[in-house]
């Protein structure tokens, strides 16, 4: 339909190998409620005659219905296959000043922006549900003690709410790259037409009210050139994958026989087709996988875009299947972790038994060593001759005696006088109650430090969900008074 120059239709290989239909049926609403506003603001600005809005917005209204209609056998794009349809409905003498004073360039920049946004309010309010869902669980298992690990050996003990909400802390900042996003998608770049704007009189800031933009992308050269926005926002779901597949790689390891912490409700696994016994976390394996395919569609977004030229290229067609892949896995990522956070079933009490059998009280240990005086080198030295004492009988610290002590001590002399009594006191009365409740630190384990940090975090949550819905209920109020607008001319 584009074709003036070259002469000729295309050859069949190059339209298939051009198409983008596969990819564009995500976007056909964008498409038409952006035709929608341009040929209102051309109506409005004297471009058109309403009788010509009424036929092009009836095609628009009928595709909007029906999207079926949209004929797509050939096109070479979703915003082809759409101008045909309101020629074909409308009449060329209509239907053919539908593109006045527009180019594919801001045409299709404008629906991927529109789309992006959409994407980014849906991402926000489900890292809402899945931040709140971690929240809840860490108000219930406070006093769930459990080993925390380093190089995947027990380092420190801690709780289970300690632990969950180091992944809120981290999805917050996923969350506020994602909000923060927004403001530079939702910028209108229609009416930059090719590259160079119109001597047409238009208002470009008329449809970007009308469409929900915050304001314009002004210099028509960047309008319909820069992709930042988009590469920004594929980096921020690779970033928030990484997150997700360490949660679930957590999760997947804690819930396994050996481990016995945690167990995923039945509606979050999967069985095996062979073994009658398993319950396989299959979802949080393809959370975890998710993080491997989004970095890879970062990369492809990253190679499309490095060194093109100022101006629209063909290169930038391929933006799309990566943007709107990544988009799609990252939010599903997203929502599966939810219902898992959400159901999940703690065992506290396997939790607790491995914890009174660890070794990693032992920096505990150390620490009560340090605050009777002793250079924390020397109590490390000592402590870690206990440990070894320990070891060798296969018992935990709290059975170390007034004998082993002394052992240790002929062994490691102290700096400090420090007597064998005592210290066999200090290493028996580390339970690990005790050991969680002397880290008083901000942002440790203890108790206190639990119930603040959940309480900033519901007092965070609760202030992205009112500027997240302020912004999804900004937009939508555009687009239904646009809807409006529509109803408006049509009955004229």
């Amino acid at each position: 339909m584009y074709r003036s120059l070259p002469k000729g239709t295309m050859d069949e290989d190059v339209l298939a190998f051009l198409s983008s239909i596969q990819h564009d049926q995500s976007i056909l609403y964008y498409d038409i409620v952006g035709s929608e506003a341009h040929s209102i603001m051309l109506k409005e600005q004297g471009i058109i005659s309403l009788e010509e809005l009424k036929k092009i917005l009836a095609a628009l209204e009928e595709a909007k219905k029906n999207p079926a209609v949209v004929e797509t056998e050939g096109a070479e794009d979703i915003h082809e296959a759409l101008e045909a349809f309101v020629i074909k409905q409308a009449g060329m003498g209509a239907g053919g000043k539908m593109h006045t004073a527009r180019s594919r360039n801001d045409q299709v920049v404008l629906d991927m922006r529109m789309k992006v946004r959409d994407d980014i309010n849906a991402l926000c309010a489900s890292l809402i549900d899945l931040i709140g869902a971690l929240v809840k669980q860490a108000g219930k298992n406070r006093d769930a003690a459990m080993p925390l690990y380093t190089h995947t050996q027990q380092g420190q003990l801690g709780t289970l709410s300690h632990v969950l909400l180091s992944y809120a802390d981290a999805l917050f900042r996923d969350l506020e790259r994602a909000y923060l996003c927004f403001g530079r998608i939702n910028q209108s770049p229609l009416g930059a037409c090719a590259i160079g704007g119109t001597s047409i009189n238009i208002d470009r800031k008329r449809t970007a009210v009308l469409l929900g933009f915050d304001g314009l992308v002004r210099n028509s050269v960047d309008a319909t050139t820069s992709r930042d926005a988009f590469v920004e926002y594929v980096a921020s779901l690779s970033i928030l994958s990484t997150t997700l597949a360490r949660m679930a790689e957590d999760l997947i390891i804690w819930s396994t026989a050996e481990f016995g912490f945690v167990e995923l409700d039945d509606r979050f696994s999967s069985t095996s087709s062979a073994m009658p016994q398993k319950k396989n976390p299959d979802p949080l394996e393809l959370v975890r996988a998710k993080a491997a395919v989004i970095a890879g569609r970062l990369v492809s977004v990253l190679g499309i875009t490095k060194g093109l030229p100022s101006g629209y290229s063909r290169d930038l067609q391929d933006l799309k299947p990566q943007l709107l892949e990544a988009s799609t896995a990252a939010i599903g990522a997203v929502r599966v972790m939810k219902g898992v956070v959400e159901t999940l079933k703690v065992n506290k009490k396997r939790m607790l038994a491995v914890s009174k059998t660890s070794y990693a009280i032992s920096l505990d240990i150390a620490e009560q060593l340090v605050a009777k005086g002793l250079p924390f080198r020397n109590a490390h030295k000592i402590v870690g001759a206990l440990v070894a004492r320990a070891a060798a009988k296969e018992a935990p610290l709290s059975e170390i005696t007034v004998k082993d002590a002394a052992a240790v001590l002929k062994k490691v002399r102290p700096e400090k006088k420090l007597g064998a009594e005592e210290l066999a006191r200090i290493a028996k009365g580390m339970t690990p109650a005790r050991s969680i409740a002397l880290r008083r630190s901000a942002g440790s384990p203890n108790k206190k430090e639990q119930d603040e940090m959940i309480k900033a975090a519901r007092t965070k949550l609760a202030g992205y969900e009112a500027g997240v819905g302020k912004r999804t209920k900004f937009v939508q109020g555009a687009l239904d008074n646009l809807a409006k607008t529509v109803d408006k001319y049509l009955a004229a």
